[in-house]
């Protein structure tokens, strides 16, 4: 698998994104991996691709507009809608249409609805840079959100502990 962490690696870079950007990627790659286990339910090639491509948007932007663009340029570089929808709903614990909207970002569905989706935003939220932070850790740094996602958050990260419970 080395081979393919450094395609991705290399994707990140040409996309314009800088080494912390990477190794944030590799670290929250590491850790979805890691909650999956060997569910058979779980797509690992999925998981990881989605995982190392996360933040592949933010090599355009570091605003909350970075998911759509990530999403967006993965597309365009055909490949799996599944992936580009792990990249375009990573944000917090996802957002809705109407929450996008107000955000000024194009009025899509950002939820994470399949397994994938959830241990990327999950394993996003838990990273902090490289390092693996707590629940209320990532809550705390939250704090500026409004409740309604903090909870979204917190039940993201309760629905996560289920799911891949072993």
């Amino acid at each position: 698998m080395p081979s393919t962490r450094k395609r991705y690696e290399a994707m990140l870079r040409n996309a314009g994104c800088d080494s912390a950007v990477i190794k944030h990627c590799c670290a929250v790659t590491r850790y979805a991996l890691d909650l999956a286990g060997d569910n058979p339910l779980i797509d690992r090639k999925l998981l990881e691709t989605g995982a190392m491509l996360h933040d592949i948007g933010r090599g355009q932007t570091h605003s909350i507009v970075h998911a759509q663009a990530g999403a967006d340029m993965c597309r365009n570089f055909k490949l799996p809608e599944q992936v580009a929808r792990i990249i375009e709903r990573h944000t917090g614990a996802g957002l809705t249409a109407d929450e996008c909207t107000l955000l000024g970002l194009l009025p899509r569905d950002c939820l994470p609805r399949t397994i994938e989706e959830q241990l990327v935003a999950h394993a996003d939220n838990m990273i902090n840079g490289i390092k693996r932070v707590t629940i209320h850790e990532a809550l705390s740094s939250a704090i500026h959100l409004n409740r309604k996602i903090r909870n979204r958050i917190y039940h993201l990260s309760l629905n996560v502990e289920i799911l891949c419970k072993n």
